[in-house]
């Protein structure tokens, strides 16, 4: 069956387009963190959607299990196959053509292949902002955002992708072709289908295009390093921000100063802003007066919620406060393999759970070293763990299991999420099972057996 359904592939693709020696397969089977490892048949790369569309039934034909992949940036190893070695990937990377762009409706549409910065590269030649902003932007496929219904640093006042989304185009398990590319802000005709696909990681379809939101340009932006005691003193300052200046607050970020000891021990040209600090804030403001949020900024400085801080006074100066936030994962890899969450709390409860997980995790494992950072703005935090010592690190990731049930239980006391942005993939999918309940577990399988009843979409993943 094998040599069958690879000539078959080979048939619809062409040969160039189907992958079956082990050095080509690799890059394909191993995730961005090293973490998974997988073995796979064969690889596809498709061209177009009726290519994909061919390509499932010919694997549904024979029985076999497909995992869709875009730019293989993943966290939660959702586009890694298991080690069976019977999965064949579906590489969606040819798929990169920009549809059309659509100036007075301010919408783009997209192949699912596209990179995220290519999209916002062509957004921003038309005068308009795709919002959507992650620091692997320039790997990262769209098709992989939506699947996993990615946040990134814009969320506070553009929302995550599931809300930068009109219409898709979608490949169903069956082989079918389902086209939703309708860019409409209204449409009332039943159930609202996208939503099933957004954040499925693939397991209900793959996703082959989208239609996406625009929104204006922002002809200035002022960007701010600040330095703050604690995480209670962000929270304050963020609602301060938001109330002087609604909208206009685009990012606000937060990064502890043992993450940026990492990045600058780590990433070349970095440097430190100003004065160290327990607690940084970068925070963005997207069409403000500067002198407005100067005069902002003084009387929070006089007032000693901010201690001291940077304000970029020009683009340059301004991407590079930008990297020292971004290459916090980056310094993380380097320096070596860590136990990370990617959680979310009410922003109200985000002092509480850093200090109540700090101390149950101090005291279950001495010499802890907490690395936290990340969307403060909407209650998304990367909160990431090791051991500063080698040695003493390799046996604390043993421990994972139990490292992971004190982070989440104190997450889920607080009413939050264990998974806020990177998805579940394999990572996650028995913890799920603690947090959510019998109910909302049947729906998602009632939804996986109507439309993937042989199980063979991208099987162990979410569920």
């Amino acid at each position: 069956m094998t040599n069958s359904l690879i000539d078959q592939l080979t048939a619809l693709v062409g040969p160039a387009q189907v992958l079956t020696e082990p050095a080509d397969i690799a890059p394909f089977v191993t995730d961005w963190r090293g973490r998974y490892r997988g073995a796979a048949r064969c690889v596809v790369r498709p061209g177009n959607t009726g290519e994909v569309a061919a390509v499932v039934k010919a694997c549904l034909a024979a029985g076999v299990a497909i995992v869709p992949q875009g730019g293989n940036t993943s966290l939660c190893g959702a586009a890694t196959p298991d080690g069976s070695g019977g999965a064949v990937v579906v590489s969606l990377s040819r798929l990169n053509r920009i549809l059309t762009v659509d100036r007075k409706n301010s919408t783009i549409s997209v192949e699912a292949g596209c990179t995220l910065a290519a999209i916002q590269e062509v957004a921003r030649a038309a005068d308009r902002l795709f919002p959507l902003a992650l620091a692997s932007e320039g790997t990262c496929q769209i098709g992989g955002n939506l699947s996993t219904n990615a946040g990134g640093v814009q969320v506070l006042r553009y929302g995550n992708t599931r809300e930068l989304t009109l219409g898709l185009e979608v490949v169903l398990p069956n082989g079918d072709i389902w086209n939703g590319m309708r860019g409409l802000r209204k449409d009332n005709t039943g159930y609202d289908l996208k939503q099933l696909f957004i954040g499925a990681e693939g397991t209900l379809g793959i996703i082959t295009g989208a239609v996406l939101k625009l929104f204006p340009l922002p002809k200035r932006q002022v960007t701010c390093w600040l330095n703050v005691a604690s995480p209670t003193a962000a929270v304050d300052l963020l609602n301060s921000a938001k109330t002087a200046f609604d909208a206009q607050l685009t990012a606000f970020e937060l990064v502890s100063e043992t993450a940026l000891g990492l990045v600058l021990k780590h990433i070349p040209d970095t440097t430190r802003p100003c004065e160290a600090s327990p607690w940084y804030v970068l925070a963005e403001f997207s069409d403000a007066e500067p002198a407005a949020v100067e005069a902002w900024l003084a009387g929070r400085i006089d007032s000693a919620e901010v201690s001291d801080g940077v304000v970029a006074q020009s683009e340059t100066q301004a991407k590079k406060l930008w990297a020292l936030r971004e290459s916090v994962s980056e310094a993380q890899k380097i320096e070596g393999i860590s136990i990370k969450h990617d959680v979310s709390v009410p922003v109200s409860a985000i002092p509480e759970f850093l200090a109540t997980a700090d101390a149950v995790l101090a005291s279950a494992f001495p010499g802890i070293r907490v690395v936290a950072f990340g969307h403060v703005g909407d209650g998304n935090l990367h909160y990431n763990l090791s051991k500063a010592d080698a040695y003493d690190n390799e046996t604390f990731l043993a421990s994972e299991p139990a490292v992971h049930r004190l982070v989440h239980d104190t997450v889920h006391a607080l009413n939050g999420s264990i998974s806020a942005e990177h998805g579940i993939g394999q990572l996650k999918r028995e913890e799920i099972l603690r947090y959510k309940s019998a109910v909302e577990m049947a729906l998602m399988h009632s939804l996986k057996q109507a439309l993937d009843p042989r199980g063979l979409m991208n099987p162990g993943k979410v569920l």
